[in-house]
């Protein structure tokens, strides 16, 4: 299942009242757990945006090699 970032946010709110409730939490998950899968969601999402500017960091040095690497060819013929 894939959730947006609203879901997200929503189910942040609702383990933050069962949190809250303590022991009168109602039936289903126990909200540590649901507490440690945003947690998880959270990490995924950094470590994503990390290797998204990596990526695009080494798109760029590649693009400027290839540039280079054109332009002394060029000048060889």
């Amino acid at each position: 299942m894939i959730l947006d970032a609203n879901q997200l946010i929503a189910i942040r709110q609702r383990n933050d009242e069962e949190v809250r409730r303590g022991n009168r939490a109602t039936h289903g998950y126990p909200a540590p757990t649901v507490q440690n899968l945003l947690h998880t969601i959270e990490a995924l999402k950094k470590e994503k945006r990390k290797w998204k500017k990596l990526a695009q960091a080494r798109g760029k040095a590649l693009h400027e090699i290839s540039d280079i690497a054109a332009g002394t060819n060029g000048s060889q013929e």
